[in-house]
Parts: structure tokens; sequence; C-alpha cells
């Protein structure tokens, strides 16, 4: 409905808290010219504009869902602890990367062919975080059961190749990323914070294999959790 929708005033800040992180990325770098720094910057700032758009557009009940701060809802309450957790690993994340390959190149001789297999694991990291939010309307920040909202279990589109599929853009963006800017210390990051993703989806599934109807049977049609053929 048009009156759901997240005031201007809300989405103007969201947009300009969306540029911190590109910009806090080039500025500790010491290089405003840095490319690998760039690609990134216009790739995180079109991916989280596209899906603010899109879900303003199509879908904001979702929109007004991804607001929820931890602690609301019925989230489960160890889950507040992990979103905290991620959110200070992705900031970190983010920190680190440009100290580490640029302005004090603790990381040196990257191979250009690794910055290049970066850039590259970007594209299906755009593709699944989209195509989540396009094929499922419960898809929250939070883990918890959204009653109010009557959730109902997704399984079509991305939903249909991994149960987690915007985990799995999350897995190619903190891998793909770390390769395309050439830090090694942003990779060891990167994979805790896929490391903390893979221990949330294990708290996730058991609340909604004994909360949500039709999960069990979805686990039988999509077999794998995040990696295809591996877990």
């Amino acid at each position: 409905m048009e009156n759901s929708k997240p005031s201007l005033v809300k989405l103007t800040f969201t947009f300009l808290y969306i540029l911190i992180f590109p910009a806090l990325i080039l500025l500790l770098s010491g290089d405003w010219l840095w490319v690998e720094g760039w690609i990134f910057s216009v790739w995180y700032i079109a991916l989280c504009f596209t899906a603010i758009i899109y879900l303003y557009r199509k879908n904001p009940a979702l929109l007004e869902e991804r607001y929820k701060k931890p602690g609301s809802g019925n989230q489960k309450g160890w889950d507040k602890y992990v979103v905290y957790a991620l959110v200070l690993g992705f900031t970190a994340w983010i920190v680190i990367m440009p100290l580490d390959a640029k302005r004090f190149g603790w990381t040196t001789h990257y191979p250009l062919g690794k910055r290049i297999f970066g850039g590259i694991l970007l594209l299906p990291s755009f593709f699944f975080f989209i195509r989540s939010f396009m094929d499922n309307s419960f898809l929250s920040p939070l883990v918890r059961i959204q009653d109010d909202r009557k959730q109902k279990v997704a399984s079509t589109g991305v939903y249909g190749f991994v149960r987690h599929p915007m985990y799995l853009g999350a897995v190619f963006l903190f891998v793909g990323t770390a390769l395309l800017l050439g830090s090694w210390l942003g990779g060891m990051i990167g994979w805790a914070m896929v490391l903390l993703l893979m221990a949330r989806i294990v708290g996730e599934e058991k609340m909604l294999a004994n909360e949500l109807e039709g999960y069990e049977e979805y686990k039988k049609k999509v077999k794998w959790r995040l990696f295809p053929f591996v877990w």
C-alpha cells in the first residue's frame, strides 16, 4: 500500500548512509584515484540504490521490514548478538582493506589475475542480492517469524537453487572484494564473516523448521543451504 512506504526523509538519510562506506574506503586508502576502490564503490552504491528503489516501488512492506532494529519484533535473542557481530565485522572489513592494500601496503605483490577474478565475482554477488529481494517478500534482516506479515516459505527463483541465496551473494561479496582490492587481511576477515553467516544459517533453519509451515518440505526440495553440492 502507498501509505506503507518509508518517508522521503528516511530514504534520503538511507542514501546518505550508504555513501559512507565507499567514501571511507577511498579516504582511508589515501588515494582518491584508486581504481579498484572506485570499482567497488560504484558497485556497492549501484547495488544498494537498486535494491532500495526496487523495494520502494514494488515492495514497500519489505523495505519497512528491512528498517527493523536488532531486538525488535520477535527476533530470536541469540540473533541480536549475531547482527551486532556482523555490523562490527563489516565495518572492520571496510576499514582494514584500504589500509592493508593501499595506504600501508601490508599486502604486497598481489597478482593482477586475482584482482580481475575478484571483480568478476561481484557480478554474481549483485545478481543473488537483487534476485533475493525480488523472490522473497519476507527477507528480513532479523531472524524472526513474521506472523505480523503472514510469512510464507519462499521457494521459487534463486530460492530453488540454494536455501539462502542472499548469503551466497554475501560470500561472493566478501571474497570478491578482498581479491579485487588486493587485501589478504580483508580476505581473512571476509571468510570469518562467511563462517558467522554459516552459523547463523544453522540457527535460522532450526527456527524455520520448527515454526514456519512448509519449511521441512522445502528443505527436501532444495537440498543445499549455501554451497551447491557441498553444504
